[in-house]
């Protein structure tokens, strides 16, 4: 009798293992739990996480520790010079999937709870670590709500799920890991098997470029071995509907610097004989691009090609030119490629920044010393930096500069007649992963699962995350699984989190875990 009854103890358990819940499951699952995830996500989003200032990342370290812990996970903190990352580890429940090695499968998630620095002044609301529920105005204005509506008024004819929650990270890139700990806790509490292996990274440094990140993980591979990094960072698609990401585009910056008189002058005595700076930094950056807005520099688009599969796949996502248009506020688009997606594929040059003496109320009658331009480079698989930055050098110094990577010295002024500074920043490199390899057909099964429709499938994305380090040291693919809204201001004043996206999160990971 006894056995009898541990084999059908372990027929019933093998059973709910076996089996993952369907899509009416899922949402149904998360509308129960959802509600009481909110508290959380006040507390996480309410402490300030500006990499920049020092003391700033430990509380949200701690409470991350006491997050994952209480939910049955290891947590240790992988250290680096300045501040550590964070990882939380939980094996997958016995008797779960496995792969054909015989161990279980392992997933690695990178998220960051890092966020830009705050203007206080520039944000509509006391507190940007303070976050405010808001509802649209007919105006257009938004109105903020009692928090505690979120228990009892959400979903409300009236459309709620449109509700916003406003404060610094709120989308980049706290709210999802709510949402993590949100589907963590609801399969606790349905007694859901997880399945996989869970390792959880968490970058505290993601918003200055995580500059040690490369270095830590190649310290630490063995304890980040796993089969399939997923990323949850950025937004969805500009439909707002679920979306898998299979690239980013990497980013390298450029400080440019020309030079005129050794300091201002009257431009009444010199105008017409002594150098404008910017003038002549206006002529060199027009330059670099026609007026279809595609870089002249030779070679810069070289080893670019998309072949008809490619293209196949850039058109079939639903963008909507005209909406796109609206959003941005513009009459028509530059012509790198043929649609908003084929432009995506290609590297960028963008001028981010332009200085020279001053403007408004403060503009003087003068000849600058100087003029500066700020650039960033968008980078793409096929685009070294190394070669990107040597071809622009080219360009430049074919327009008849001296290249200096310092201020100039005095003979330097007295011997070339145009006079540039060149200094490269920072870099980021980019990585596209193959649409239909097996850990996407498994990925796609699961977002099915979540929303009863295929996902959005975005080959290349244009902001940039600093993963690369994971794929060649783990040598695993990378897949972005966005959650949040995409006009969510991220980086900008009153950053914020449409509520119905926070609880299809919660459905994405539900998906995603028990998949």
């Amino acid at each position: 009798m006894k056995h009898a009854l541990l084999l059908f103890t372990s027929l019933v358990a093998f059973s709910a293992l076996a089996q993952s819940p369907n899509t009416t499951q899922l949402q149904a699952i998360t509308q129960k739990h959802v509600r009481a995830s909110y508290a959380d996500l006040n507390a996480f989003l309410s402490i300030p996480n500006n990499a920049h200032i020092a003391g700033q990342m430990q509380p949200n370290i701690e409470w991350l520790r006491r997050a994952f812990e209480s939910r049955g996970f290891t947590v240790s903190t992988l250290s680096t010079p300045t501040n550590p990352l964070v990882l939380a580890e939980k094996p997958a429940a016995a008797g779960a999937a496995v792969t054909t090695t015989g161990s279980p499968k392992t997933l690695l998630l990178y998220m960051h709870f890092d966020g830009q620095p705050v203007v206080p002044s520039q944000w509509q609301q006391p507190d940007p670590y303070k976050p405010v529920l808001k509802q649209r105005s007919s105006d257009g204005t938004w109105t903020p709500l009692d928090w505690s509506k979120l228990q009892t008024d959400y979903n409300r004819i009236d459309g709620s799920p449109d509700w916003r929650i406003f404060g610094r990270s709120s989308s980049d890139d706290k709210g999802p890991i709510a949402m993590l700990l949100a589907a963590l806790t609801a399969m606790e509490q349905e007694k859901i098997p997880q399945r996989y292996n869970l390792k959880v990274i968490l970058d505290s440094e993601e918003e200055i470029g995580s500059p040690h990140l490369a270095k830590t993980v190649l310290a630490n591979k063995d304890k980040l071995a796993a089969d399939l990094l997923l990323v949850m960072d950025g937004g969805r698609h500009l439909s707002n509907l679920p979306t898998l990401i299979y690239g980013c585009r990497g980013i390298t910056t450029v400080t440019l610097t020309t030079f005129g008189p050794r300091g201002p002058q009257h431009s009444g005595h010199y105008g017409n004989y002594a150098p404008n700076p910017a003038l002549r930094m206006a002529q060199l950056l027009a330059g670099m691009k026609d007026d279809d807005g595609r870089v002249t520099i030779p070679g810069y688009y070289d080893g670019i090609k998309i072949d008809e599969k490619a293209a196949q796949l850039l058109a079939a996502v639903p963008d909507d030119p005209a909406q796109i248009a609206k959003t941005v506020g513009m009459a028509s688009p530059d012509r790198v490629g043929r649609n908003y997606q084929e432009a995506l594929q290609y590297p960028s040059l963008n001028i981010r920044g332009l200085q020279s003496a001053y403007v408004g109320n403060q503009a003087g009658t003068v000849i600058p010393d100087r003029a500066i331009a700020e650039l960033d480079l968008r980078l793409v698989p096929e685009s070294d930096p190394v070669r990107l930055l040597s071809l622009l050098k080219t360009y430049i110094e074919g327009k008849g500069y001296h290249i200096l990577d310092h201020e100039p010295t005095e003979s330097e002024r007295m011997q070339y007649p145009k006079l540039i500074q060149v200094q490269a920043g920072h870099e980021m490199l980019p990585f596209r992963t193959d649409i239909g390899i097996p850990e996407d057909v498994w990925l796609t099964k699961a977002m099915v699962r979540a929303f009863g429709r295929e996902p959005v499938k975005i080959r290349m994305t244009g902001g940039s995350v600093p993963i690369v380090p994971f794929l060649r040291t783990l040598n695993i693919p990378a897949i972005h699984v966005p959650m949040v809204n995409l006009d969510n201001n991220q980086h900008a004043a009153n950053e914020n989190l449409r509520l119905g996206n926070y609880v299809e999160g919660v459905t994405t990971w539900l998906g995603i875990l028990t998949n």
